[in-house]
C-alpha cells in the first residue's frame, strides 16, 4: 500500500506536465481550426439574458459564491470570474452595468480588476465602478443577504449564478422572483444544483461551469483546456478501473 502511494506522488507531477504540453498543442490547434461544441442550453440562455438586459437597460448581478481562492471549492470562483469578464464587456455599454458579488475579500478584489479589465478591452473605462464588485458578506448566510440586497436596491433585473452556493441561493432565486426577474447559471454545490434546477428553465448542471470560458470566448486557450479536460478525465477513469482490478486480484 505504502508503495502504491509513492507511485501515484511520482505519478503527479508527470501528470500536471504531461496536461501542459497537451494545453499548448491543443491551443496550437486550435487557433487553426475551431473545435465545435455540443450545444449547452444553459449558456445559451445566458446569452439571451445578458442581450435581453442591454437592450433594456436593467442590471445584471453575478454571483461568485462564498468561497475564497484557497478552499477546496475555489476553482469554482475562478471559473465564474472567466465568465464575469465576458459577461462585462457585452454588458458594459448598458445604462446600468452589472455588479459583481461575493462572500471573499480577495475574490471581490479579482471581480474589480476583472470588470476593470473588461471595461479597458471595451473602450469604457471611464464607465467602470470599482463598487460594482463588492464583498455581500463572508458567511453564506451573510452573502445571501447581501446578495438579496443588491437585488432589491440595484433593480437588478436577473442574478447569474457562478460559483460555490448551497442551499442558501434559494433565497436569491426567490428575491429575484419577488421582483419579477430572472435567475440562472449553476454551481459546484449538489445542494445549489438541485435548487437552481428548480428555479431556473435551463440551468448549467456540474462541471458545466467551468466550460464557460469557451462556451462565451473565442480564445483558443478556453477550447484547449475542454479538450485536455476530456482526455484527462479518461485517464483517470481507466485509472481507477485499474486500481479495482489490481485491488481484486491482491496487487494492492
Amino acid at each position: 500500500m505504502n508503495l502504491f502511494f509513492l507511485s501515484a506522488g511520482l505519478l503527479a507531477p508527470v501528470f500536471l506536465v504531461v496536461f501542459f504540453i497537451l494545453l499548448l498543442v491543443f491551443s496550437g490547434l486550435a487557433k487553426k481550426q475551431r473545435r465545435e461544441l455540443r450545444e449547452i442550453p444553459g449558456f445559451l440562455q445566458l446569452r439571451k439574458v445578458v442581450g435581453q438586459a442591454v437592450e433594456a437597460g436593467s442590471r445584471l448581478q453575478i454571483a461568485l459564491g462564498s468561497r475564497g481562492l484557497y478552499d477546496q471549492d475555489g476553482a469554482s470562483a475562478l471559473a465564474g470570474l472567466t465568465i464575469l469578464q465576458r459577461i462585462a464587456q457585452a454588458a458594459s455599454i448598458s445604462d446600468s452595468p452589472p455588479i459583481a458579488t461575493s462572500g471573499d475579500s480577495q475574490v471581490a478584489l479579482l471581480s474589480q480588476d476583472t470588470l476593470q479589465t473588461a471595461y479597458r478591452s471595451a473602450k469604457a473605462e471611464n464607465l467602470y465602478n470599482p463598487l460594482a464588485g463588492r464583498l455581500a458578506g463572508v458567511t453564506p448566510l451573510s452573502y445571501a443577504a447581501g446578495a438579496m440586497a443588491a437585488i432589491h436596491d440595484e433593480q437588478v433585473s436577473a442574478t447569474i449564478v457562478l460559483g460555490h452556493v448551497g442551499g442558501e441561493v434559494g433565497l436569491l432565486t426567490a428575491a429575484t422572483e419577488q421582483t419579477r426577474g430572472q435567475s440562472l447559471g449553476g454551481s459546484d454545490n449538489l445542494s445549489g444544483q438541485s435548487v437552481l434546477y428548480m428555479a431556473d428553465q435551463e440551468p448549467i448542471i456540474g462541471e458545466e461551469i467551468f466550460a464557460g470560458g469557451a462556451y462565451l470566448s473565442s480564445n483558443p486557450s478556453h477550447h484547449a483546456s475542454l479538450q485536455v479536460q476530456d482526455i484527462a478525465r479518461w485517464v483517470v477513469i481507466v485509472a481507477i478501473l485499474l486500481g479495482a482490478v489490481a485491488r481484486m486480484v491482491g496487487l494492492l
